[in-house]
C-alpha cells in the first residue's frame, strides 16, 4: 500500500496576516503534512463590488461590507507568497497555492511553481 500524500489547505485562513500564514505553515509541517496549500487572488480581478456574500460569510462579518472589500482584507499581497515559499522550502514541507486569476498565475510561476 502507498502512503498518502496529505495536503494542509490553508486557503485565506491566515485572514490576510502574513505572520498567521507563517504559523500555518510550522502547523502543518510539525502536524506531518506532506504540503500546505494557499489561495492567490486579486480581489479586484475576480469578483465585482455588487457580488453579495455567501451566508456563513454575513454572519462572521459586517454585513455592510461587500464581498470584494472583504476579499482584499483576508488576501495576501503578491509579494508574500516568496516568503511564505522560501518557509516551507526551509522546512522541507511543498509549498502550493490555487491561483484565481493571471496575475496570480504569473506571481506563482515566478516562483517555479
Amino acid at each position: 500500500m502507498k502512503r498518502a500524500f496529505i495536503i494542509a489547505e490553508a486557503g485565506v485562513n491566515h485572514n490576510g496576516s502574513i505572520d498567521k500564514a507563517l504559523e500555518m505553515i510550522q502547523v502543518a509541517n510539525n502536524s506531518g503534512a506532506d504540503a500546505v496549500k494557499f489561495q492567490t487572488a486579486v480581489p479586484e480581478l475576480v469578483m465585482t463590488k455588487y457580488a453579495a456574500k455567501a451566508d456563513y460569510q454575513l454572519q462572521a462579518t459586517n454585513e455592510d461590507e461587500t464581498q470584494l472589500e472583504m476579499s482584499k482584507k483576508i488576501h495576501l499581497p503578491l509579494d508574500a507568497y516568496e516568503k511564505l515559499k522560501a518557509k516551507c522550502e526551509n522546512l522541507e514541507i511543498e509549498f502550493m497555492s490555487t491561483a484565481f486569476d493571471e496575475v496570480s498565475i504569473e506571481t506563482l510561476k515566478k516562483l517555479e511553481l
